[in-house]
């Protein structure tokens, strides 16, 4: 990673352009269209850019102003009671890290992958500690419902696996040219997965956590790391959770992003049907043995439309 002052303009000239590439408070880590990484603060007293926004910025002595942030092609983010969080934005895939130990919730994997269909962003499933066993196995098990609705999982051992290990070599192969965003909870392995495949993220942190005077570096926000040199694709560290809020979806849009459910919305015999109770309702008929829904994850779409139309003001 290249770090260099900032270079000096005076007024009238024209603003450069660059992306976040860390955030801590109300600074953040900039990175210049030439690889150059400088600290900047926003104009204003807040700061509403995220990693991976594109950004006009000007100079000032050594550092960087936000001036302006681009328009989006996404963003994700998960909300509750409490907060939003937002987690990256300009993302092409969203990598879901699990384990076969700390136990799997399917809950907060549907949670995830929820989340990035409601930001049009495509996700995938990796499950670290192959070499776990049976501990795996029956993780692996318990993903089969996902793997049936058309999920990609692949397994991971990133724990006393060579550097020809075939799991890693997979899992390369889709992050490849593409800028991802590793989320999962805490536990699973994404330090572990981000320092296989980023050899220089240690230094990277390092210096991002100097410049911006946050100290001992814990992922307690999210980081770009470039895969290449040639900077094609990356890596984005977001900090582990144990609760994903989704109060930012509308319950009546629940079904449509649980892709087991989405083929029988619009089927139900009213237009407005919740799929809980109401007769005549397509996703109630479809359930396992007469269908091709799991019993519990019709389950888990109920405790999910509750929950956020409890969270509705109406």
């Amino acid at each position: 990673m290249k770090r260099a002052s900032a270079p000096r303009t005076h007024a009238g000239d024209a603003l450069h352009r660059g992306r976040i590439v860390a955030t801590y408070g109300r600074h953040a880590m900039l990175e210049t269209d030439a690889g150059v990484r400088l600290r900047c603060h926003p104009r204003g007293k807040r700061l509403d850019a995220v990693v991976g926004d594109l950004v006009d910025w000007s100079a000032a002595g050594d550092e960087g102003v936000i001036e302006r942030v681009h328009e989006r092609r996404n963003l994700l983010f998960r909300q509750d009671a409490q907060r939003t969080k937002m987690l990256a934005a300009n993302i092409d895939q969203v990598l879901v890290l699990l384990a076969a130990e700390p136990v799997l919730s399917e809950a907060q994997l549907a949670r995830a992958l929820i989340a990035a269909r409601a930001a049009a962003v495509p996700a995938l499933v990796a499950l670290n500690k192959r070499d776990l066993q049976p501990a795996f196995e029956r993780a692996w098990a318990r993903l089969a419902p996902y793997r049936d609705m058309g999920e990609t999982v692949l397994p991971l051992q990133l724990h006393n696996a060579g550097p020809e290990d075939a799991t890693l070599a997979d899992l390369l192969s889709h992050l490849r040219k593409r800028v991802t965003l590793v989320m999962g909870p805490s536990g699973t392995g994404k330090s572990t997965l981000i320092n296989r495949l980023v050899p220089t993220a240690g230094v990277q942190t390092q210096a991002i956590s100097q410049a911006l005077g946050t100290g001992r570096h814990t992922t307690t926000r999210s980081t770009w790391y470039w895969l290449d040199a040639q900077r094609r694709g990356a890596l984005i560290d977001s900090p582990g959770f144990h609760e994903f809020g989704l109060h930012h979806i509308e319950p009546e849009r629940l079904a449509s992003l649980m892709p087991d459910l989405a083929p029988f919305v619009g089927r139900c015999r009213f237009h407005n049907c919740t799929h809980r109770q109401e007769p005549d309702c397509a996703i109630r008929a479809a359930i396992a043995p007469n269908g091709p829904i799991a019993p519990g994850r019709w389950q888990l779409y109920v405790s999910l439309f509750d929950e956020l139309r409890a969270a509705r003001p109406y």
